[in-house]
């Protein structure tokens, strides 16, 4: 990121904030949509979704990775699996919002990356730094006691931690773009969604049809709210290191968190509370080392010797660019 300029940092600092700010106010979004109920929402959310990244694409004329990935059945077989996955984080996270828990749901979003952790260390057989081992443990322990707190383990959370991991890992091998991966995804998911929403419709339980234009066009928006963000953080990370996305990702379950509490009123006990200080012990942990070993590479960079010049090579027409 030498070559990016300041202006081009506070651009892409500008975007973070906005990406990861509008996840963490999405909580106030979701009860709007009432009557309509999770299924539908998801469902919705995924129709619009495609429709609001198909124009997009159309916009900027970026079509050439579709036809590379249907030429690859191994890369559109890990495709199908983050639709998979990501219709179960959205579906759960929109349900417990409206149910209130926005709280729990917040929670999954703190131990993430404590699960992304583990699930390197367990599926790709990655060594873990001593500070990184403190992490994971902490919060282990966070998570037994919540789970005493609650009278059962922490589920929403767990189901949204684990489900959006997996999500980044399959993300990871298949190496799409944000709005590229977004469209590949909600293409996959389009046809079963509109399905469910036709049903709804044939049996007077639409609620897109039956609640007025207002309400039709809220659930229309659902394509934005999910796009937006994505482009956003799209922005964000081609302009500023990825040590400062990784900070900014906490902005948004500080926020649910805050809107669960402030907002929506939720109960907080003192277990309940004693395991959040845990999960942010832990993440204090994670971050504090994570900038310290940046610290140390940017320094071993430093003093590192620069290389010889190399020799002049005289290029032939058959080698020039």
């Amino acid at each position: 990121m030498a070559g990016i300029s300041k202006g081009e940092r506070r651009t892409g600092l500008v975007n973070g904030f906005a990406a990861y700010g509008m996840w963490g106010l999405v909580p106030l979004f979701w009860p709007l949509l009432k009557p309509a109920g999770s299924v539908e929402i998801l469902a919705h959310r995924m129709v619009w979704s495609l429709v609001f990244v198909a124009v997009a694409l159309v916009f900027v004329r970026r079509w050439a990775w579709a036809g590379e990935l249907l030429r690859q059945p191994r890369r559109l077989a890990l495709v199908a699996v983050a639709a998979a996955v990501i219709t179960v984080n959205w579906g759960v996270y929109i349900w417990a919002v409206n149910a209130g828990h926005v709280v729990e749901a917040s929670l999954g979003y703190f131990i993430n990356p404590l699960v992304t952790i583990a699930m390197g260390v367990l599926l790709l057989k990655e060594r873990l730094r001593p500070a990184q081992w403190a992490a994971v443990g902490v919060g282990f322990a966070a998570v037994v006691v919540l789970a005493v707190g609650y009278g059962q383990p922490p589920w929403i959370s767990l189901v949204l931690a684990f489900s959006f991991a997996t999500y980044g890992l399959v993300k990871k091998k298949v190496n799409l773009g944000g709005i590229e991966s977004l469209a590949a995804e909600t293409a996959i998911q389009f046809l079963p969604a509109l399905g469910y929403l036709l049903w709804l419709a044939g049996h007077g339980e639409s609620s897109f049809v039956n609640d007025g234009a207002g309400h039709a066009a809220l659930l229309a928006s659902t394509g934005i709210v999910t796009a937006v963000p994505l482009v956003c953080f799209g922005a964000a990370a081609i302009r500023v290191p990825l040590s400062t996305l990784g900070l900014l990702q906490y902005l948004a379950p500080v926020f649910q968190f805050l809107l669960g509490i402030l907002y929506f009123h939720e109960a907080m006990p003192a277990a309940r509370w004693a395991g959040f200080a845990l999960v942010w012990l832990a993440l204090t942990l994670l971050t504090w080392d994570a900038l310290r070993t940046a610290r140390r590479a940017a320094r071993a960079l430093a003093v590192a010797p620069l290389p010889r010049p190399a020799a002049p090579v005289v290029e032939t027409p058959a080698t020039q660019v």
